[in-house]
């Protein structure tokens, strides 16, 4: 059996590592709804980080969080979340990137850095803090 410490930093290493493809799959989406719709910033950023969500919040359920709690009580947990997070984070970009002209991409990257850092330390001690390793992963592990 891991140590508490030692778990806890395999679970935030999951985290970053699914976070990452989230991330990809977002500056992906970003980017090519940047450079071929002629949008501005925050249709593309919106659609692009509302893709990434759903992806990221599967996988984290599922293998880093390893959690069997009732599904649509945890996305409404984090619908909640990213119903401050979102519109902060589209207005400050737009702002940023049509207002005083920063790189969109920059932006973009600085928006996925602030989302990883809260969503982790939201999911870990609010969403799923009393359904930790419940699932069926879980329970394989410990067999």
């Amino acid at each position: 059996m891991k140590t508490n410490g030692k778990k806890e930093l395999f679970r935030s290493l999951k985290f970053l590592a699914f976070s990452i493809s989230a991330g990809v799959i977002e500056i992906a989406a970003f980017t090519l709804l940047n450079e071929l719709s002629g949008w501005s910033y925050w249709p593309c950023y919106l659609i692009a980080l509302i893709l990434s969500v759903i992806w990221n919040f599967t996988l984290n359920r599922r293998y880093t969080f390893q959690s069997a709690s009732n599904i649509p009580a945890a996305m409404l947990k984090v619908a909640a979340f990213y119903c401050v997070f979102t519109p902060v984070s589209t207005l400050l970009g737009n702002y940023l990137a049509e207002g005083l002209f920063w790189n969109e991409y920059l932006v973009t990257a600085l928006n996925m850095i602030a989302n990883f850092v809260l969503e982790f330390l939201y999911d870990r001690f609010f969403v799923f803090r009393d359904s930790l390793d419940t699932n069926s992963v879980a329970r394989k592990r410990e067999l």
